[in-house]
């Protein structure tokens, strides 16, 4: 499968970074990925089909806690933030749509709604984009901001005939104004794994810078199985980052230094890990109101304990048995892996590579298991 997600570039920015001695670099990448930071907007007419879009991208429903509501609650023109509740550092912004009056000035627009501090742009609409939003598109493109899409939400009565005939249109529409190679994505609402969002979330893979493709991926919730194994791949750069650092530390000459980080950080993954695969009790349960599903068939096929819930203990007993286990492995492991410089703190980077990634493995299987049930069930 290809890494949409770019992760083994990601890597190898790392290892560059870790054979420079840049371990501060390495620590900045690492909470990058752990905080999730990334915001993105969404621009449109306020009604159903946009509240819905920007609740399940949360991975809420329309009852939940925080879900937007589908009815418009301020003011037309008022630009509102909506937290992720697993990962607030992952915004999202409910934005006003572009003005139809004519003359229109683009500047004047973005300027108002800050336009340029998104991370991506959504430009939604039920029908074809108007003109004054294709300005707003090329004005961004010639300031180099690429990561702005034009997406048709489908409404209730819509059918996949009547969604092509829109897009058709919609890309008459962008030619005629002058834009190169126009895209529109289909999307429900409600059902994001359907129609073309996976395929967005590809092209803003290579869009995005990398550190923020990856903040992106891990806050979506896991939608298909495809997104399942691509988190856990954007796990494995997480892991070798602080791995890596467990053995910048481990060579520090202080007394239980390395064990007492090790933990720490460990237990940050895998808690980042848990809600990033949604296998939290909310999570789970949530997906299970939204299949009508008894919450109780899903939450039992969680076998990995971590996957129900992140203790210190469990990590620390992890860790201890992947020391143990060193023998058995490989010293080239070791040396392929690290640093020649850092080769001598060989012991601790294995032990938490060994026992994060397994971790990460076993969690992952449990999430594929979860949203296979799911899905089925709501077919």
């Amino acid at each position: 499968m290809a890494d949409v997600f770019r992760g083994l570039n990601l890597l190898e920015t790392l290892k560059e970074s870790m054979e420079s001695n840049k371990l501060a670099d390495v620590k900045d990448a690492m909470e990058d990925l752990l905080i999730s930071r990334i915001n993105v907007a969404v621009v449109g007419d306020r009604g159903p089909e946009k509240s819905t879009f920007i609740n399940s991208l949360r991975g809420l429903g329309p009852e939940d806690d925080g879900a937007a509501p589908r009815s418009p609650t301020t003011a037309l023109e008022e630009v509102v933030a909506y937290p992720n509740p697993k990962h607030p550092d992952f915004r999202l912004w409910d934005v006003p749509s572009v003005p139809a009056a004519r003359p229109f000035e683009p500047e004047g627009y973005m300027d108002r709604v800050r336009f340029l501090r998104y991370n991506a742009v959504f430009m939604t609409s039920t029908g074809e984009p108007h003109p004054n939003g294709v300005e707003v598109f090329l004005e961004a493109r010639s300031l180099q901001l690429q990561t702005v899409y034009f997406i048709l939400l489908a409404s209730a009565n819509d059918t996949e005939k009547s969604l092509e005939e829109k897009r058709k249109c919609g890309l008459e529409v962008l030619t005629c104004q002058g834009v190169a190679q126009p895209k529109v994505y289909l999307v429900r609402p409600s059902t994001l794994e359907k129609f073309d969002f996976p395929h967005l979330l590809e092209d803003m893979g290579r869009d995005l810078p990398e550190i923020r493709a990856h903040s992106l991926l891990l806050a979506l919730p896991t939608l298909t199985s495809t997104l399942v194994s691509q988190k856990k791949e954007a796990f494995k750069a997480l892991v070798w980052a602080a791995a890596s650092l467990s053995g910048g530390v481990s060579a520090i000459p202080v007394p239980f230094v390395a064990s007492m980080v090790d933990c720490s950080v460990a237990v940050r993954i895998l808690t980042k890990a848990q809600l990033s695969l949604c296998l939290d009790d909310e999570s789970v349960e949530r997906l299970a109101r939204q299949r009508g599903m008894d919450p109780a068939g899903l939450t039992c096929l969680r076998v990995c304990g971590l996957s129900a819930e992140v203790t210190k203990g469990e990590v620390k007993r992890r860790l201890a048995a992947a020391e143990k286990e060193l023998a058995t492995v490989s010293s080239r492991l070791v040396e392929m892996a690290m640093p020649r410089h850092a080769r001598s703190a060989g012991r601790s980077f294995t032990a938490m590579l060994q026992a994060l990634n397994g971790a990460i493995e076993e969690m992952a299987t449990d999430a594929d298991r979860i949203l296979t049930v799911a899905l089925g069930e709501a077919k």
